[in-house]
C-alpha cells in the first residue's frame, strides 16, 4: 500500500541515487576496461572530489552561511562540482602515474596491481584524515531549500514533492553519463580507449599511445567520480570515511551492468538506486543493502558477465 501511494516519489529517489552510483561506476568500469584492474582506490577518489566542492562551497558562502538565490545559487553550485571535478581528476591521475603505471613497465602481476590499490586506498583514506580533520562536514543548509515540485500521486496521504536540488543532480548525472558515451563512441580518444580495452598490444602496434589513453582514463573517471562526491554530498555528511559504502555499491553496479562496460555501468547504477529505494520502503532499512546484493546475485546467476557484459573488449 505505502508503495502503491507513494510509487512515484520512490522511483524518482531510486533515480537520484542511482545516477549517482552510476558516476562512480563509471570510473571502476573504464579503469577495469583498459587494464583489467579493480581500482578500489576509487572510493577515495570520491570521497576527495566531496571534500574538494564542499571546502569550495564553505569558502565562497564564507561565515554567512546563506547562499544567494537565483543565479548566483547556481553559480556557487557549478563552481564546487568544478572543484570536486578537478580535485577527483588530481588523485585519479596521480594514482595512475605513482601507483599503477610503474606496474605496468614492469609487467607486475595483477595480484601487485590489487594489493597495491589497497594501499593506495589505505594512504589516500588517512591523508584526508590528516588534512580536512575527522569531523563531519556538511553543505550550507541553504542549499537544500529551492522550489519544490509537486508529483503524480498527491492525495490523502499528502504531496509528493521533489526539491529542484534533486532535479538538479539527476540532470547533472544525467548530462555528465551523456556526454561520456558521446566521448567513448564519437571522438578520437574514446576510439582510443576502446582500442586498448579491446587488445593492448595490438592498439599500441596501430600507433596508438597507450599510456596517454589509460592516463586520460583515469582522468575521466576521477572527474566523474568527483562530480558524484560532490552531489552525494549535497544529501549526505561529508567525511574521510564516506567513500567506503558508496564505492562498494558503485563497484556492485557495475558488475550488475557488466564490468568494462560504460554503458553496463550508468544501467547497474540506476537500476541498483530503483531496487534501494523501494527496498527501502518495503522493508526495513537495515535490510535495505540486503535487498540490493540479493538482485546482484541473482543477475549474476543468470548473466554472470552483467546485464551487458557481452559488449565488453577483451577477456583475461
Amino acid at each position: 500500500m505505502y508503495i502503491t501511494q507513494h510509487f512515484w516519489e520512490l522511483l524518482f529517489q531510486g533515480i537520484r541515487l542511482g545516477s549517482l552510483y552510476a558516476l562512480i561506476a563509471i570510473g571502476y568500469t573504464m579503469v577495469y576496461g583498459v587494464l583489467q584492474l579493480i581500482n578500489f582506490a576509487h572510493s577515495e577518489v570520491f570521497m576527495s572530489g566531496a571534500l574538494g566542492g564542499v571546502f569550495m562551497l564553505t569558502a565562497l558562502v564564507g561565515n554567512k552561511g546563506k547562499v544567494p538565490s537565483g543565479f548566483a545559487a547556481f553559480e556557487y553550485t557549478a563552481l564546487a562540482l568544478v572543484a570536486g571535478a578537478a580535485v577527483g581528476a588530481l588523485v585519479a591521475y596521480s594514482l595512475e602515474r605513482v601507483a599503477y603505471r610503474p606496474l605496468r613497465i614492469r609487467h607486475a602481476p595483477k595480484l601487485v596491481y590489487l594489493i597495491t590499490a589497497i594501499g593506495a586506498s589505505i594512504f589516500l583514506y588517512n591523508v584526508a584524515g590528516k588534512l580536512f580533520g575527522r569531523n563531519n562536514l556538511q553543505v550550507p543548509e541553504s542549499f537544500h531549500s529551492g522550489k519544490v515540485f509537486v508529483l503524480p500521486g498527491s492525495g490523502a496521504a499528502g504531496p509528493r514533492t521533489v526539491k529542484s536540488l534533486d532535479l538538479l543532480i539527476i540532470l547533472a548525472a544525467v548530462a555528465m553519463m551523456i556526454a561520456l558515451d558521446l566521448v567513448i563512441n564519437r571522438t578520437k580518444l574514446g576510439a582510443g580507449i576502446r582500442a586498448v580495452a579491446q587488445d593492448t598490444e595490438t592498439a599500441q602496434l596501430m600507433g596508438v599511445d597507450v599510456n596517454k589513453v589509460i592516463s586520460r582514463t583515469f582522468l575521466i573517471g576521477g572527474l566523474l567520480g568527483g562530480i558524484g562526491g560532490v552531489l552525494y554530498g549535497m544529501f549526505h555528511a561529508v567525511t574521510y570515511t564516506m567513500g567506503f559504502v558508496p564505492g562498494i555499491k558503485a563497484f556492485t553496479a557495475a558488475v550488475l551492468g557488466g564490468i568494462g562496460n560504460v554503458r553496463g555501468a550508468m544501467l547497474g547504477g540506476l537500476l541498483l538506486g530503483i531496487v534501494e529505494s523501494f527496498g527501502q520502503a518495503q522493508f526495513h532499512l537495515q535490510w535495505v543493502d540486503v535487498v540490493a546484493f540479493v538482485v546482484l546475485v541473482g543477475v549474476l546467476l543468470i548473466r554472470p558477465t552483467g546485464i551487458l557484459g557481452e559488449r565488453t573488449g577483451r577477456t583475461a
